[in-house]
């Protein structure tokens, strides 16, 4: 499956102003070429969030994005290293969706914690 399907499912989670005005929104969503489509962009301007994604190479003409805040993604990428060093996240050991994600929020407190101090 690609990757934009998969966010499209996740897409009514975000927080966003037009939805839920009393809530802190997100105002761009930062991804790779992997979630460049035309229905993904379109549902995310109408939540009020700018994509920030790259266009992929079967784009005839290629749409204009930030580079300046695209080049700050690789932190992004460093927290899903440094979860993915839990090796039962890695592996996914965990069966259940509910435990797996008590397993990521675990390894991410404690390395919150272990940056924090």
């Amino acid at each position: 499956m690609s990757d934009h399907k998969g966010a499209a499912l996740m897409l009514p989670s975000l927080p966003s102003a037009k939805v839920l005005p009393s809530l802190p929104s997100a105002k761009e969503l930062l991804g790779d070429k992997g979630y460049d489509s035309n229905r993904f962009r379109e549902a995310l301007v109408e939540r009020g969030i700018q994509p920030c994604i790259p266009s992929s190479k079967s784009r005839k003409v290629p749409l204009p994005y930030d580079k300046a805040l695209y080049r700050q993604r690789h932190r992004i990428e460093n927290m899903f290293g440094r979860l993915k060093d839990w090796r039962r996240i890695a592996m996914r050991y965990d069966r259940c969706a509910h435990t797996f994600m008590s397993a990521i929020c675990l390894a991410a407190s404690v390395l919150f914690w272990i940056n924090e101090s």
